[in-house]
């Protein structure tokens, strides 16, 4: 008799069934090979230098996969560093130094090594340079080759400037592998659920190197097999074939199932094939099994509303239809429909029957107009905190992300920089050449110091008139001064010409002052504001042209 255990793993003839939420473990009966997958994988792996990419849609089995990858890798006595990036700060995220110094210690505490990383970390020479020989370092210590895996590298596209710089370091790694011998000991695993549109060239991109590995839904023979670990059998192949039609071989919608029609209620007496066909009837259903799945799908769809209006139209149709490759290739890479040739079809009748249903009651509808009213909104607030000339976040914008970051870095006790920007001689300027050319003046200054930022989270605004701020979040005195003479002599090539300018050369110059502090709680940014500022004057006061800075760090 089937039998629950007041919430616990039920137990038939011994057996315990999981609930297939986690990856499915090593020794688990329940785990369907899909030949020849895995051995192509363990193959690859032993090849130095090798890089292997799994990628399929969210709940396929890549994390199963990616754990007896790592345990033919254990097998071999290979060193092994399993990275989540769903683990890391998103200060290091946005960080590409922090980011890479992260990478490098964790993969040097895995490996038991001493670590060293100040000796190797050279600013001269750059974070990615430094990081490949520190990683060299590393490689050169150990004695077997080393699996790199890194789960979920999706997480990373959040934040394409790191994403643009490590993901090409990669396939720089991969490449020097060829002439390179302590870089053969390297062997990369990545795993992504979804592949998001990064600007990576393809001779940069790691994603076109290696062994490529997606994961297919599972066959009727697998599903027909895994049912037979459940102890289901199914003679006359009717419940293997209602569960594909529903599912279309979806391994944790499939194993979700097999779950639930072997763990039921005591007093629940019906056969296999009734309890099948009510989890069938109810799972497009808020009381279905399906139901959290299926919220999460619409999540996704909801932030891309051009692709839900697509995906109305594919399960309209009975046949299916053309659609935009780009959009079509979104949709495939979420599990939500398959393509026959040129024609989209929904990839199973589970994903029919839910869209449908939230067709006839609206809600496509609704959340089309709700995405109408949101850009809308999104246009109006950029219109309210951009400058109209500079194109760059105007004065109101600036103190409210000021102070955001203040609170968020007191909080922290990470520090702050704040750089304060004068165009000098600006209104004789002005006088000398027109308002119009004043106009020009300012747009190429702050398209200069806009394109001379490193990280997502600084911005320039225009502060009033001539001047314009910079915020820079966790950016220390040393490196925001580095900053401002790099934005000065950036200015300075731009050689736009100020024949009126009290400076020698005679071209558009900036007086710049920097302030740096770690915030603390029992005063508020304007403090910050105030030593910029007078650091500022310091620099108009003494010829222009050049920059003061003030640390806070040391004084208070």
């Amino acid at each position: 008799m089937i039998i629950t255990m007041n919430g616990e793993p039920a137990h038939i003839l011994g057996m315990e069934f999981e609930y297939p939420n986690d990856p499915v473990p090593l020794n688990s009966p329940f785990y369907i090979d899909r030949p020849p997958i895995e051995e192509l994988a363990y193959r690859e792996i032993q090849k130095p230098g090798s890089v292997i990419r799994i990628r399929a849609p969210r709940k396929m089995g890549k994390s199963s996969l990616l754990q007896r990858i790592l345990a033919y890798g254990k097998q071999n006595n290979y060193h092994v560093v399993n990275l989540d990036l769903r683990q890391t700060e998103t200060s290091m995220l946005s960080d590409l130094n922090r980011f890479l110094r992260w990478f490098c210690a964790i993969v040097g505490h895995c490996l038991n090594l001493p670590s060293r990383l100040d000796d190797y970390w050279d600013e001269d020479i750059g974070s990615k340079v430094s990081c490949t020989i520190y990683l060299k370092y590393l490689l050169d210590l150990i004695d077997a080759p080393l699996i790199i895996t890194i789960n979920e590298v999706n997480y990373l596209f959040e934040y394409p400037q790191v994403a643009g710089e490590f993901l090409p370091m990669l396939r720089s790694w991969h490449e020097e592998a060829r002439q390179s011998e302590e870089m053969q000991k390297l062997r990369l695993v990545m795993v992504h659920s979804t592949e998001v549109y990064i600007p990576l060239k393809l001779n940069q991109s790691p994603f076109n190197v290696g062994l490529p590995i997606r994961l297919p839904f599972f066959t009727p023979e697998q599903v027909k097999d895994l049912a037979k670990r459940h102890e289901i059998e199914d003679d006359d192949g009717n419940l293997v074939t209602d569960l594909m039609d529903m599912v279309g071989g979806h391994p944790y919608l499939v194993r979700l199932a097999l779950y639930h029609l072997v763990v039921t209620d005591n007093n629940d007496h019906k056969s296999m094939g009734d309890r099948l066909q009510k989890i069938l009837s109810e799972a497009y259903t808020q009381g279905g099994i399906y139901n959290q799945h299926l919220c999460e799908q619409l999540a996704i769809l909801k932030e891309q509303p051009e692709l839900l209006q697509i995906l109305r139209a594919i399960v309209m149709s009975n046949e299916g239809i053309m659609v935009e490759p780009i959009a079509a290739y979104k949709l495939e890479s979420l599990g939500l429909v398959k393509l026959e040739g040129n024609q989209a079809i929904v990839s199973c009748q589970l994903y029919r029957q839910y869209f449908k249903y939230l067709h006839e009651k609206g809600i496509f509808n609704q959340y089309s107009r709700l995405h109408e009213l949101e850009s809308i909104n999104q246009q109006l607030e950029k219109l309210a905190n951009i400058d109209d000339l500079t194109q760059v976040p105007n004065r109101r914008f600036l103190f409210s992300y000021l102070e955001k970051q203040w609170q968020k870095h007191s909080q922290r006790g990470e520090i702050i920089s704040l750089i304060l920007c004068d165009i000098d001689c600006f209104k004789l300027y002005n006088d000398t050449y027109g308002h119009i050319a004043g106009d020009q003046c300012l747009q190429k200054v702050a398209k200069v110091m806009e394109s001379s930022l490193h990280h997502p989270t600084d911005i320039v605004a225009r502060y009033g008139g001539e001047e314009l701020a910079i915020i820079l979040p966790e950016t220390t005195s040393m490196q925001a001064l580095n900053l401002a003479e790099i934005i000065r002599k950036n200015i300075k090539l731009l050689k736009i010409v100020h024949e009126k300018s009290l400076c020698a050369d005679k071209i558009i110059t900036l007086s710049m002052g920097v302030a740096s502090i770690i915030p603390k709680t029992h005063i508020n940014h304007f403090y910050l504001m105030q030593a910029a500022d007078e650091a500022l004057y310091q620099s108009k006061n003494q010829g222009r042209d050049r920059i003061t800075a003030k640390d806070l760090t040391i004084t208070l």
